[in-house]
């Protein structure tokens, strides 16, 4: 089982229904790809953690990258893993309600076990939500 976590960014400010549409399809998806994750939207960029089988992350990827409503995407870490970190989750997300983003993020990654994973996914937070 492999974790890949990549940042990438929208051409647009996405609307809250485009996002919403984004996380049906992605959950539908990953459910039957076996695959667990989280999506942290800051305002054009996107931060996104899958964890799964490596033929599912390599196909998921692919079809992500040939996405046109996004350009440069980067790829942070790649990794083998040995368990989950986001093991109930077809794909985790928080809308801005009940706090800013930082404290959204802080939230969701409280049952992070990898300490690396934790800080990369606030650090995100903690970037953009300065950028917003």
């Amino acid at each position: 089982m492999e974790q890949l976590i990549y940042i990438s960014t929208s051409h647009t400010e996405p609307a809250l229904n485009v996002v919403h549409d984004i996380l049906a399809v992605s959950r539908r998806n990953n459910r039957a790809d076996d695959l667990t994750g989280l999506l942290i939207v800051g305002g054009r960029r996107f931060l996104q953690v899958l964890e799964g089988p490596r033929t599912s992350l390599d196909a998921t990827y692919r079809r992500i990258a040939a996405d046109d409503r996004h350009f440069a995407m980067v790829k942070l870490s790649r990794k083998l893993i040995t368990k989950r970190s986001f093991p109930d989750w077809e794909m985790g997300y928080h809308q801005g309600a009940g706090g800013g983003l930082v404290e959204i993020v802080e939230r969701l990654s409280e049952p992070v076990d990898d300490p690396c994973l934790r800080a990369e996914i606030r650090g995100f937070a903690q970037l953009h939500s300065k950028a917003a």
